[in-house]
């Protein structure tokens, strides 16, 4: 209570302070400039989607290029193909151009980088130093992104966190792209299963989520929109077909915290999880598609807060977890469809089924829902299986 008490004086103090401040200084503006700052890169963030969704090319780079260099807030933007300027804007677009080159500093290992001395050949270029990042679709490296500055004694250590997570966004719209351009190359069931793996509904409200916060809080803000890349990178690595429940939790968790930035109060999770089955090893993004079925069920159709409940337990040789929500449920028709695919979403047929080719016809997922009383769906996952291992 005296916790509650102060937080409210000191806000009324605060709230009479800036109405003085009005007064005696005239005409002020409500947001401050880093939450102006912050705002409008998460605008340029958003506005990046649909251009890198088509991959990167010289018409996409063009486009984008502006945005992102209002997220990284930097002099000047470039998006390098090998050497070569695919888009350039800022400072020195009078003298770079698409289709130049740009000599810079790749490195080695992959990462992030400071360049302290870049050289240009037009001798009046005002750009001297630059940080580059590697732009990479399932490791492997498709484009670079450099952010260019005035002088190296200037640059920050958030101008080079900024760049690399930007860079994070671009590489995850691209890998987006990647698999869009792989459909009329894939057989059907894998096809669905790609697309299952993450849902673009999720992506975009993750996005406004994250913008919600900004007025709010800027710096947790700057945290969740790290958070989605994490996720995103988890989603769409191709090299890990199993990993270990532990595992799937913690980028679930991840999922949760930009649900609950979007939601609020009106999503309350309830975990509990047996420290036994935490190393159980199930195919990627098992437990994901079926949390988000919860939350986009039994959340997003309702007004009042609303109950979601993931509880693993150890059943001996087998581990079992259900995601329950309190939602508006289905019936025995809705609840075929969704396990077998004919109804309109696809992730949850599609867990069943690679459950199913991993370990059997003995497990997979049950559905327990009726109208009006909510939604459990059970997994049912082996401990131990000979020749399923986490990457």
């Amino acid at each position: 209570m005296p916790v509650a008490l102060g937080v409210l004086v000191g806000f009324a103090l605060a709230t009479s302070l800036f109405a003085a401040a009005r007064l005696l200084r005239g005409p002020h503006r409500v947001i401050s400039p880093e939450r102006q700052a912050m705002q409008a890169a998460l605008h340029a963030a958003m506005a990046t989607l649909p251009h890198l969704r088509k991959g990167l090319s010289p018409q996409s780079a063009a486009t984008a290029a502006p945005h992102l260099r209002a997220l990284t807030q930097a002099p000047a933007i470039a998006l390098l193909a090998g050497s070569e300027v695919l888009a350039f804007d800022g400072d020195g677009s009078d003298h770079h151009h698409a289709g130049d080159a740009l000599e810079v500093d790749e490195g080695r290992d992959g990462r992030v980088h400071v360049q302290p001395r870049f050289r240009c050949r037009e001798p009046d270029c005002p750009l001297h130093a630059a940080i580059v990042a590697p732009l990479a679709v399932q490791g492997d490296r498709v484009g670079t992104l450099v952010a260019l500055y005035h002088a190296a004694g200037r640059l920050r250590p958030e101008d080079t966190r900024g760049v690399e997570e930007t860079a994070a966004l671009v590489s995850a719209q691209l890998a987006l792209a990647a698999l869009a351009g792989q459909e009329e190359r894939l057989a059907e069931a894998e096809l669905r299963a790609l697309r299952a793996q993450i849902s673009p509904h999720f992506i975009y409200n993750a996005l406004a989520a994250v913008a919600s916060e900004i007025h709010a809080d800027p710096e947790q803000a700057r945290e969740l929109l790290t958070e989605f890349a994490e996720f995103i990178r988890y989603a769409f690595q191709r090299e890990r077909p199993y990993v270990t429940l532990a595992e799937e939790l913690r980028y679930v968790e991840k999922y949760l915290r930009l649900e609950r930035a979007r939601f609020g109060e009106r999503l309350d999770v309830k975990l509990e999880v047996a420290p036994e089955v935490l190393q159980a090893v199930l195919p990627v993004l098992s437990l994901q598609p079926l949390v988000e079925n919860a939350v986009r069920h039994g959340v997003e159709t309702s007004m009042g807060v609303r109950h979601v409940e993931i509880v693993a337990n150890d059943l001996g040789r087998d581990a079992e977890v259900r995601v329950t929500d309190d939602g508006a449920g289905m019936d025995e028709s809705r609840v075929r469809a969704a396990l077998n695919g004919s109804g309109r979403g696809i992730g949850l047929s599609n867990v069943h089924g690679r459950l199913r080719g991993a370990f059997g016809e003995g497990y997979g997922l049950e559905l327990d829902s009726k109208p009006g009383e909510g939604t459990t769906v059970i997994m049912t996952i082996p401990k131990f299986r000979a020749g399923v291992r986490a990457a």
